[in-house]
Parts: C-alpha cells; structure tokens; sequence
C-alpha cells in the first residue's frame, strides 16, 4: 500500500494521527520561571480552624486547596494531602489510599488500627506511619480526632501507583516523643537554637533522617516569652498546633530586613490548640509566644523527598530576642 503521510503523521489505512498536536516551544526567559511570572499558582498560607472536626459524626475531612493549585485531585499542596478525622466511641474508618506515606498524629482518644493484619493501639499523643499497599481499619475506643497526612498527590501528578512499602508501620510514642523533646528544651544551650524541636525519623531511612523517605515530621516547643528567629525552606510545611495559648503566633513573609533580620510586612497567623495552616515554601516564617503558656507545634513537611532531591535549600537568620 502507498501512503502520502506527511512528516510528524502516520498512516494507517485511511486513518492519520498527527502526533505533533501537543507540541509547544517557548522563548526561554518567557518559560524559565513560571512561578515567578505567576503562570503556576502560588501556594496559599491557608488556615483550618478546629471547628472543621472537633464535634459530630465520625468521618474525615479533607483540607483541600485543589482549586487554588490548579488540580484536579484533591490536594492541600502539590505533594501532600491533609485531613482530620473524627472517629466517635466505637465507629471505625476504614483507608486504602495510593500513597507511599501515611502519617496519623493522635490528636485526642485512644483506639487501634488493624493493618494487613496487624493491630496496632495507639492514643493522644501518638505518631503512627503506614507504608504504601496498607488496607487498614481504625477503631475508636473513645472519641478520637486524629490529623492524617498522605503524599497521595505527588503520587497523582506522575500518574503512578504506589506498589513497594518502602518501611514496616512505626509507632512513635506520646511517651517518647515528650520525654525526648523535654531533653533538647532542658539543655543548658536550647536558649541559643533557632527551634527547639526534634525530628522523628525511621532507621530505614538514615540518608534522609526523616519519617518516611517522603515524609518530614517534627515535634516542637515554643516556650513563654520566645521570639524564635526567622528561617525558610523550600518544602511546604502542613503545620498543626498541638497546643497554644492565646498570644502565640506565627509571622510568613518574603523578605527580610538586613539590619534587624526581621520579616518585613509579615502576615500573622495566630495559634488556637488543634487548628491547622499552611507554610509556603520560600518564604520566611518565625514563631512567636506572648503568652503565659509553653506552646507545641508539629509541621509535616515533604522534606523527606527534598532532602533526598537536595533542593531543601534551608536558611536561618539570627537576632537577639
């Protein structure tokens, strides 16, 4: 059979694809920096108030920011998915997602999760992570809120399912997690570090030093009086706060003063026990405690995934408080 298939076609029989219709070319300094030039969405400093989850009937709430990144999966930034879950006194939720990671922080109650097999108790205070491929069940045997974090769109935008658990589930304890951070806080030199804080992280992953290979989690304190110092970093930052009093505070801005190493023109972000909001990557943010109370924070980043990229990129400034 003859064709006349011209370049960039094939012919098959009568039919002709043309498999150049996608194809696009830009100038390069018209291309190079779609965020800068506002052709990608930025991501928003969105705050979610307890309210969201703290009363009603078990089930999960989804903080989704698709329409503000320009998605069509539900996403609260482009890599990681949060929610709050509320499971009344003997109701139980059941998760299958296509994530690599899962991470539950036991916001209030006590309960079990019974994955691929295994039962798991956990209580207020808590960390648990589930690797990818995990069919689970929580059960409620009080009533429990739990803040529940995936990378299921990392995952959606490549267009890949998860298949290879990376770790075996890990409980880090209330118990552990406290008596570990009341031994940074109690240090002679905690006054001089920029956070007071530390980092959970799996033996499998000793490259990294985090949660998962995806996954970045931290468990911090913000004592009374403390102006801690601005820093960035090019992860997004899903932070909750676990605990705070009226006069606790986070400050996000874009740039910092020269002379006084402040963030200019800050947004403020106040705290209230068990809301959630969000960091954008880049930007400076410093936490602040006016009130009478210690304060905790836990900020769940994709640090894992950065950090193993090396695009991190985390940056301290420093003055007196």
């Amino acid at each position: 059979m003859t064709t006349n298939a011209k370049p960039g076609q094939l012919s098959v029989g009568k039919v002709k694809e043309n498999w150049t219709g996608d194809a696009r070319f830009y100038e390069y300094t018209n291309a190079a920096d779609p965020i800068g030039s506002g052709i990608i969405s930025p991501i928003p400093a969105k705050e979610f108030e307890p309210e969201l989850y703290n009363s009603g009937e078990t089930r999960i709430e989804t903080l989704d920011l698709s329409e503000e990144l320009g998605t069509d999966y539900p996403a609260t930034s482009p890599s990681l998915l949060a929610h709050f879950i509320r499971i009344k006194a003997g109701d139980l939720i059941k998760t299958e997602p296509n994530a690599t990671s899962e991470l539950y922080y036991i916001i209030s109650g006590a309960g079990s999760t019974e994955t691929n097999g295994q039962v798991i108790n956990w209580k207020k205070g808590d960390f648990l992570t589930l690797p990818s491929g995990s069919l689970s069940i929580h059960t409620a045997a009080e009533d429990t809120t739990i803040y529940y974090i995936l990378d299921t769109p990392l995952l959606d935008y490549l267009g890949v399912k998860a298949t290879e658990a990376r770790f075996t589930p890990t409980l880090y304890t209330a118990e552990q997690a406290k008596a570990y951070l009341d031994e940074v806080a109690n240090a002679p030199d905690a006054h001089l570090k920029n956070r007071i804080s530390i980092l959970l992280n799996n033996q499998k992953f000793d490259q990294t030093l985090t949660i998962t290979h995806v996954l970045w989690a931290m468990f911090g304190i913000v004592p009374v009086g403390s102006n801690q110092a601005p820093h960035s970093h090019k992860s997004v930052a899903l932070d909750f706060v676990a605990y705070a009093a009226p006069g606790t505070y986070t400050l996000v801005g874009d740039q910092i003063d020269p002379d006084s190493q402040k963030i200019i023109d800050p947004v403020r972000i106040d705290w209230v026990t068990g809301k959630a909001f969000v960091t954008p990557p880049g930007l400076w943010h410093s936490h602040h405690n006016e009130s009478g109370e210690a304060a905790y924070i836990i900020p769940i980043q994709d640090a894992g995934l950065q950090t193993y990229l090396r695009t991190l990129d985390i940056q301290f400034t420093h003055y007196d408080q």
